[in-house]
């Protein structure tokens, strides 16, 4: 995996998600209803501009304390070594294992240790935190909950595969996520991904200007229609 340049991912970042998941459709790489997460992975700042970066995944549990879990085996640095193997920008991914979720990984500290890291933001099943703090930082949050407490919160393993939203995320796949949601982009295509935005763009505003204009009909909607989305000929 090549790594985007600044100017490939500022591309990515031009367009919403919705855009992205039409332009990742006509590549035909994968189903069209696989990539994009569930509704229940919520953003809560749907103010913020998208965010796009390499996947850094972890899973976590709260609900019992670290030295009660057979499954720990996870040290800070270990953690801190997987982010910094894969490339930046980052997005944190997080499956909670507790269902439903209790305590919250993320908050004001740890928003401002990733941020630090070159992390963007979080996407997890979990919960979040320290809400007014981590929007002034300009650090997203898309997450199934808000929560009050980090309870006995602990990662039980990094680096892996973690399923969120209903989409496995591998270490390094990349994502794109704003107010809509999340989205992962194929490597292969990813370079090629805003022309293709711009693409079905330039397509869908023929439609949505005509049906602006004065002249709509509904034949001269199918019309265009069958024209696959082109501009009907003018007569000589």
């Amino acid at each position: 995996m090549q790594p985007l340049n600044d100017e490939q991912l500022a591309a990515l970042r031009a367009w919403p998600s919705p855009a992205i998941s039409n332009a990742i459709e006509t590549f035909q790489v994968r189903a069209r209803n696989y990539g994009a997460m569930t509704p229940d992975i919520r953003c809560h700042f749907p103010e913020m501009e998208p965010v796009v970066g390499y996947a850094v995944t972890c899973k976590i549990r709260a609900s019992v304390p670290p030295d009660q879990d057979p499954e720990v085996r996870v040290e800070r640095g270990d953690w801190y070594d997987h982010i910094e193997s894969i490339p930046t920008p980052r997005i944190v991914v997080i499956e909670d294992l507790d269902d439903p979720p209790i305590g919250s990984f993320w908050g004001e500290v740890n928003a401002n240790i990733h941020r630090a890291f070159g992390c963007v933001g979080v996407v997890t099943s979990g919960g979040v935190r320290d809400m007014e703090e981590v929007r002034e930082l300009g650090f997203q949050f898309l997450a199934k909950e808000v929560l009050v407490s980090h309870a006995y919160v602990h990662q039980v393993e990094v680096g892996g595969p973690v399923t969120v939203g209903g989409v496995t995320v591998n270490p390094g796949d990349l994502l794109h996520a704003d107010l809509h949601g999340c989205i992962s982009i194929p490597h292969d295509i990813a370079a090629d991904v805003p022309a293709a935005a711009q693409m079905v763009e330039d397509r869908e505003r023929i439609i949505i200007d005509y049906a602006k204009s004065a002249e709509f009909t509904r034949e001269g909607l199918m019309e265009r229609f069958r024209g696959g989305f082109t501009r009907p000929r003018e007569e000589p």
